[in-house]
């Protein structure tokens, strides 16, 4: 059940606090080009914040044969799996988390990366002693943009929808986010540009996490609702 007091903070993790977009869209194209269906890295790009399935869809069109959409995935999960050990968060992430725990948000990474994933990310991120909630893949039955990972964070991390906020950097966040009418604070540290994420419905953009805290006091997160 949702506390009545509680606010927080829902953050996407790919693309928003660890810089691993463009490994997505460049382990996307060769798992493609592997499959002799390639398709150019700038429409890879902007898919990447959709689920795999959503994602094929929407570069390889609904109709196609998905027989082989289970290669495809392995293929892409195999390649962006030589990175996990580089991954680098963005300059002050973690420092950001401390800074909204700081300040009574409870902070939790609403992501849609699989499992095996996730502990990557969170290595990568070293911010464990501040995150209340993680969520996977596995516990959203559809993948953005519908809303279903936002509606499972809620739910664990007993939080209300109304007095949360989500900081996301793609055009999926945000229209996820307002399917269930949660504020989206946007960052353009994905890739995505300000006029793309404010014409989805952004609240605030800034340029990545150090400069949404450094303008924290003044941004969405320091006014819950």
């Amino acid at each position: 059940m949702p506390h009545d007091n509680a606010s927080g903070v829902l953050f996407d993790v790919d693309g928003t606090l660890v810089d691993t977009t463009y490994l997505h869209t460049v382990s996307w194209w060769e798992a493609l080009r592997q499959a002799d269906r390639p398709v150019p890295m700038a429409t890879i790009h902007r898919a990447i914040g959709m689920g795999s399935d959503k994602l094929l869809d929407h570069l390889l069109g609904p109709e196609r044969d998905r027989s082989a959409d289970g290669t495809l995935r392995d293929a892409h999960d195999t390649l962006y799996g030589e990175y996990w050990e580089r991954l680098q968060p963005f300059h002050r992430a973690a420092d950001l988390l401390r800074a909204c725990a700081d300040r009574g948000l409870r902070v939790v990474l609403a992501t849609s990366a699989a499992e095996h994933e996730v502990a990557a990310l969170r290595r990568a991120l070293a911010a464990d002693d501040v995150i209340d909630t993680v969520t996977s893949a596995a516990d959203a039955r559809e993948s953005k943009p519908a809303p279903d990972i936002l509606v499972a964070a809620l739910e664990q991390s007993g939080l209300d929808a109304a007095r949360t906020v989500f900081v996301g950097d793609s055009v999926w966040d945000v229209v996820a986010a307002g399917k269930l009418g949660i504020p989206c604070v946007g960052l353009t540290c994905g890739g995505t540009s300000r006029g793309e994420l404010a014409g989805a419905g952004a609240v605030a953009i800034y340029d990545d996490p150090a400069a949404l805290l450094g303008a924290l006091a003044d941004s969405p997160l320091a006014v819950p609702r």
